[in-house]
């Protein structure tokens, strides 16, 4: 048993060296006064002054920000009426399609669903001068594949929902509109912020679809990052990595948090209103 015990615990020990090590290592060495990679010459932090005067670092941050939030926002509305119609909606004409549909970029590569997505809207420019591209054409490929995890989120949460909850909403003469926003989207919060934070964190360090549907002027930070990789090691590059990782980590920690503490404050009424009913009525001899 022990001897189990000690073997899994390796394992464990290992998985996450295997995993965070290169992390922690691009962590430290953006603290490097040296230029070269492995070459520790000393503590500084001239490299993130030096990010401070690197515009197109700055501007790609930015511009990877707000189309991450616009990806997260539009696929979280799109993935939650997908989930809803294949849950409440089960027999309709043409749901197998559907769903197959919206699975198909989570198996489908990357690289072939970027270039399906830059001849249709190279060919609809040509036809109609719009759209061209830049940061319309990313937030579409973006929200397509954001659409897909959203939707395979917010799926599972509605089927483990219990349905006695809108069918007594509705006893009670409640709308199918007011059932939705009153008993389902409350029941739903948690399954949307995650669905929010993992779109988002997709979005954010895209590269593939992001190269074939930019256009000029519109570099986001993973293909700003990706092009200076290519030439050679670059300490600013360290830098806004190591920066990505924290704003990210506290993102991440931040939105479990809340989560877990919505939930807690959920169990605890949910228990408080199962005592209440259960309470004998002293008044009634």
């Amino acid at each position: 048993m022990k001897q189990t015990r000690w073997f899994a615990r390796s394992w464990l020990f290992f998985g996450y060296l295997f995993l965070y090590l290169p992390i922690l290592v691009l962590v430290i060495f953006s603290f490097n006064r040296s230029r070269q990679g492995m070459t520790w010459h000393g503590f500084t932090l001239d490299w993130y002054r030096a990010l401070l005067l690197d515009t197109e670092i700055i501007d790609g941050f930015y511009l990877s920000l707000k189309i991450a939030a616009l990806v997260a926002c539009a696929s979280v509305i799109l993935g939650t009426l997908a989930a809803f119609v294949l849950e409440r909606y089960r027999h309709f004409h043409g749901r197998t399609l559907f769903a197959g549909m919206l699975n198909a970029p989570l198996v489908m590569p990357e690289v072939i669903v970027g270039l399906s997505l830059l001849l249709t809207l190279v060919s609809i420019e040509k036809l109609l001068g719009f759209p061209q591209r830049g940061m319309l054409t990313i937030w579409i490929g973006h929200t397509l594949l954001g659409m897909a995890y959203a939707t395979v989120v917010v799926h599972s949460r509605l089927r483990e929902m219990d349905k006695s909850l809108e069918e007594a909403a509705m006893d009670l003469g409640c709308r199918p509109g007011q059932v939705f926003f009153l008993v389902t989207l409350p029941n739903m919060l948690q399954a949307l912020g995650a669905a929010w934070l993992l779109t988002f964190t997709l979005s954010l360090d895209d590269v593939v679809l992001s190269a074939f549907l930019t256009g000029p002027g519109y570099s986001t930070l993973p293909i700003v990052i990706f092009s200076r990789a290519r030439l050679g090691l670059d300490p600013r590059v360290n830098a806004v990595a190591t920066i990505t990782i924290v704003v990210v980590s506290v993102v991440v920690v931040a939105g479990s948090l809340a989560m877990a503490r919505s939930q807690r404050q959920r169990a605890l009424q949910m228990a408080q209103l199962a005592a209440e009913l259960g309470k004998p009525d002293l008044g009634v001899k």
